[in-house]
């Protein structure tokens, strides 16, 4: 089932800007910590940044770090990804995710709920 809903992938070049952001349910949104996960073709899902329940905490992977930004917005039970200065390396499929945690996990299986995804591509 399709618990979180995705939005504002596309395709860019290097060195441009995209802002995704993730729908979810109230009780999803407000029980825990949010995240952003990632997918390549034939590769693992990597972990990409997460936000604790209150949002007064954020956490990022050291390949983003200074480049990405996460938030969340409780009056529209929302989470966000701003990416600057995207890189090719950066294309995937990026994910949502909830946690019944407070500030959730750098592990995948230790998140409760997930949307289906959308596809970031970055060309050279």
């Amino acid at each position: 089932q399709v618990q979180l809903q995705e939005s504002g992938g596309g395709l860019v070049q290097a060195g441009d800007s995209l802002r995704l952001s993730c729908a979810a349910p109230g009780r999803t949104f407000s029980n825990g910590a949010m995240g952003w996960f990632r997918q390549a073709p034939g590769k693992e899902r990597e972990f990409v940044a997460r936000i604790s329940r209150s949002g007064s905490t954020t956490d990022y992977a050291d390949s983003v770090k200074g480049r990405f930004s996460i938030s969340r917005d409780a009056a529209n039970h929302a989470v966000y990804l701003q990416m600057n200065m995207l890189k090719p390396e950066d294309t995937a499929v990026y994910v949502c995710a909830g946690s019944r945690t407070i500030y959730g996990s750098k592990s995948s299986a230790e998140w409760s709920y997930w949307g289906q995804g959308t596809q970031v591509t970055v060309s050279s």
